[in-house]
């Protein structure tokens, strides 16, 4: 995907936002910015607040301080169920899928704010093609999926509802190597195909990195570094920390004391 031209009003921008559990904040001065047709992504490592930015965007937490804007318009601490209709949906950690209810279903609740049933059929084909399993499952609850194909029905179900946005969280969570890449590749295409746009976040920072075009890197709640994939693939600080290539000393011996510098 080409980059975004530099004056083009972003798609979704969070401005020095702030989020907190009880007296715990998770998320401190946060500010940033995904633009049309773009796959963004932000890394960190577990308990560094990426969920909680997806929350606070979606509405499920309500920011102590700064702004959410989504295509220009300020959402912040919105009922999630205007967000949706607005055009933005998000696939949670662990997938949350209705257990007890069909596939199709479930498909069809992503599909609860829309009154096209035409173009919502049109979608629920299409979604078929990318996920066929679904279509051979469709009658069967979701709670009997693997875990892999529950993630599937996540993302078809927020596909569902036609959004123009696409909040990802942990897609890789608890599957193996082979079905991670399988998700990601159908979530590129998706992107490529379609025009959707997604943020994403993930603890497997090289998928994300190779999958995503710009870069957020989350640290402690703060937003410690930002660039194109392509240049974070290349930061020293990225590639020791986040990719698992080792820095060795004189010695041959990794420098475990190293802090991160973010150069």
């Amino acid at each position: 995907m080409s980059a975004p031209a530099v004056n083009a009003q972003p798609l979704l921008q969070l401005q020095n936002v702030e989020s907190a559990y009880g007296p715990i904040k998770a998320i401190r001065g946060v500010s940033l910015a995904v633009h049309t047709g773009e796959i963004a992504t932000v890394l960190g490592s577990n308990g560094a607040g990426k969920t909680t930015i997806l929350k606070t965007i979606s509405g499920i937490i309500y920011p102590l301080k700064g702004s959410v804007h989504f295509k220009g318009d300020n959402i912040t601490a919105q009922d999630p169920t205007s967000i949706v209709r607005r055009g933005l949906t998000h696939v949670p950690e662990g997938r949350e899928v209705f257990p007890l209810l069909s596939v199709r279903d479930n498909l069809m609740m992503g599909a609860y704010t829309r009154r096209d049933r035409d173009a919502v059929a049109r979608d629920l084909e299409w979604i078929y093609g990318y996920f066929p399993m679904l279509k051979e499952r469709m009658q069967q609850d979701a709670g009997l999926l693997s875990g892999g194909q529950q993630q599937m029905l996540a993302i078809s179900r927020a596909l569902m509802a036609a959004p123009e946005l696409i909040l990802l969280d942990e897609p890789s969570l608890g599957l193996s190597p082979r079905l991670t890449k399988e998700i990601f590749e159908i979530v590129v295409r998706i992107n490529r195909e379609r025009g959707t746009t997604i943020l994403l976040v993930e603890q497997n920072a090289n998928m994300a990195l190779n999958a995503a075009d710009f870069g957020y890197v989350l640290e402690n709640g703060r937003i410690v570094m930002e660039d194109r994939c392509e240049r974070l693939r290349e930061k020293e600080d990225i590639k020791e920390f986040y990719l698992g290539m080792k820095d060795t000393g004189m010695r041959g011996e990794r420098r475990w004391k190293k802090k991160k510098t973010w150069r």
